[in-house]
């Protein structure tokens, strides 16, 4: 018996963990001197690592309040979530 399961993933925000199809993923790009921003990847093909988060505005708002991307993402410097905002539903 072949049981085929989609991948669980947690959210960075609120740190519930649902399929990943539920959630945005997001990567960051560097632009130099330390300073990274965090684009959305919804077709799930940019390289790097990623992290995920409800498209949920208050999911993002845990985050950034948490400081989580840096530490989800592994990356040290200022992050610009600016992308990522634009992309969630208002």
């Amino acid at each position: 018996m072949v049981r085929h399961t989609s991948p669980v993933r947690t959210c960075i925000g609120c740190r519930k963990r649902v399929p990943a199809s539920e959630l945005l993923r997001f990567v960051a790009i560097d632009c130099g001197a330390d300073h990274f921003s965090v684009v959305p990847d919804p077709a799930r093909r940019r390289p790097g690592r990623g992290a995920h988060l409800h498209p949920d505005p208050a999911c993002l708002a845990l985050a950034e309040r948490r400081r989580a991307f840096g530490r989800a993402l592994r990356i040290a410097g200022v992050i610009d979530a600016g992308p990522v905002a634009e992309a969630l539903p208002q």
